[in-house]
């Protein structure tokens, strides 16, 4: 009986599509990404189940919707109970590893103590073998085989001092620190070697060259970039150069209503991200960063295309490239995500078959949580209940059935059809944005209450919001508009930030 095919799952954190080059970007260099495209399928319209962390990745190991799972913020953890495409492929015969970040679990407040001691978290989940990172703010305080490498090489004390001084969430807790601005792009002060993303390059293609099991294995990869702080170092800056950099699509902040749950929405968001103070040129320099550290990126992602065709591996794995949620980076004057625009939601996905194929696209509308049904559909793995579908049909021609994506954070959700995007406040179930893509497709002018698109706004939400939130959404912690403030204190009782 033949092998099964092996599987590498490659996340990137934080990673907007249309700023890579197979997306059509003048002056990023992804020349390994852009391999993968033009020998594999590359998906135009791909959507995260959230533009938050912990939701987006939440759906993806279990197959639902942020609604269904309670992983609304990034706080609560999918119940160990539920089942996940990983155990369904590990029970099929893969050997199921994972190597960097994974953030399935909070790592706030916890301080000190390794991460090899919350392996049984991943194990869990369906994981047999990890080699568990943190990202980048919570390296801060959580030690892991990354820190591990730092430390041996003098670098540790360095790096969290650089981290300290861009973290936000570091800030509630040392008020008397300097304010960093959500859009400062300083680079890191550590040798190239030492960033995270390229440390994980070498340390991936290395397992992939130790690799002895009879086993196909199912390995996900998870990058820390390009998620802020955007730490390029400046050997990494110089490399990529000086080009002019593109601009945002809109440079108009959001339109802020004088009440109700949308007011409280983007005035949090827009105070997060510095928006009064971001300048264009603010914006530039961040955009080289982010550039740069998607540099880094795949130049860690050649590492490893280098790694299976040196083992002969490459003919018999599939390679798929992923992010969990996008990257505002300057449009309507904001940073990070957890917004409904189309750069904070719409994610690369590019999947290459073993031995290739003739590059394709498609433009059908997918949801991120598809790409766990597509593993377990090459695997020949099952689970009892999955709202994701397979993408092997698209892979092989055939046309995806789905007219509307869903994604969700803090009690709003976001139902986008191909023409039309409306984002609703969960908890009251009232609209909250509407935006016509095809008059508007930048999102500069907001419909809702404006009298203009109200049988519209309507149609949507008879056919989708209401029969989707008549189930009623899991709420384990107030969220974001009820507390009116980003600061995780908020959120959690004291006692939680207890030693």
């Amino acid at each position: 009986m033949s092998r099964k095919p092996n599987i590498i799952f490659i996340m990137p954190d934080q990673q907007r599509a249309d700023m890579m080059g197979s997306y059509g970007d003048p002056v990023a260099k992804t020349p390994n990404t852009d391999r993968l495209a033009s020998e594999g399928i590359q998906f135009e319209s791909c959507y995260c189940q959230a533009p938050l962390c912990m939701p987006s990745r939440a759906s993806m190991l279990c197959e639902r919707y942020v609604r269904d799972h309670g992983v609304y913020q990034n706080l609560s953890v999918v119940n160990h109970g539920v089942p996940t495409f990983v155990q369904a492929i590990r029970d099929t015969g893969y050997h199921t590893a994972q190597i960097g970040k994974t953030h399935l679990y909070t790592h706030l407040p916890w301080n000190g103590d390794h991460m090899d001691k919350r392996r049984h978290i991943l194990e869990g989940y369906g994981f047999v073998e990890t080699h568990e990172t943190a990202g980048k703010e919570a390296t801060l305080r959580v030690d892991s085989i990354y820190t591990d490498y730092l430390k041996e090489h003098g670098l540790l004390e360095t790096y969290r001092s650089y981290l300290s001084s861009r973290n936000k969430h570091t800030l509630e807790e040392n008020p008397n620190l300097e304010p960093a601005t959500a859009w400062n792009a300083d680079p890191l002060p550590l040798p190239l070697h030492a960033h995270l993303d390229v440390w994980m390059g070498d340390y991936t293609a290395n397992w992939i060259r130790s690799y002895e099991r009879e086993e196909p294995f199912f390995l996900q990869v998870g990058l820390a970039g390009p998620h802020d702080p955007w730490d390029a170092p400046e050997e990494a800056l110089e490399k990529f150069g000086n080009p002019e950099i593109p601009m945002p699509d809109s440079l108009d902040p959001p339109e802020i209503p004088e009440s109700g749950p949308l007011r409280t929405f983007l005035s949090v968001l827009t105070e997060y991200s510095d928006t009064a103070t971001m300048t264009p040129e603010a914006i530039a320099i961040a955009r080289r960063a982010y550039y740069a550290n998607m540099m880094m990126i795949d130049d860690s992602i050649g590492q490893i295309i280098r790694a299976l065709e040196d083992r002969g591996m490459l003919d018999n794995t599939w390679l798929v490239y992923v992010s969990d949620h996008g990257e505002m980076m300057g449009e309507h004057r904001m940073v990070k995500k957890m917004v409904f625009y189309e750069p904070s939601v719409r994610v690369p996905m590019i999947i290459r078959p073993p031995a290739g194929t003739s590059g394709r696209r498609v433009n059908d509308l997918v949801q991120l949580m598809d790409i766990s049904a597509t593993f377990r559909d090459i695997a020949g793995a099952s689970m009892p209940s999955s709202q994701a579908q397979s993408l092997l049909p698209a892979i092989d021609g055939q046309p995806v059935d789905r007219d509307v994506v869903i994604s969700e954070a803090y009690g709003v959700g976001m139902f986008r059809t191909a023409t039309e995007k409306l984002v609703v406040y969960e908890d009251t179930i009232e609209p909250m944005q509407f935006f016509d893509l095809e008059a508007d497709p930048f999102e500069n002018r907001n419909l809702v209450g404006t009298g203009e698109a109200d049988d519209r706004i309507e149609a949507l939400m008879a056919k989708y919001a209401r029969p989707f939130l008549a189930i009623r959404p899991l709420r384990p912690h107030r969220g974001l508009i009820e507390r009116g403030s980003m600061a995780k204190r908020f959120y959690l009782p004291e006692e939680v930030f207890a030693d």
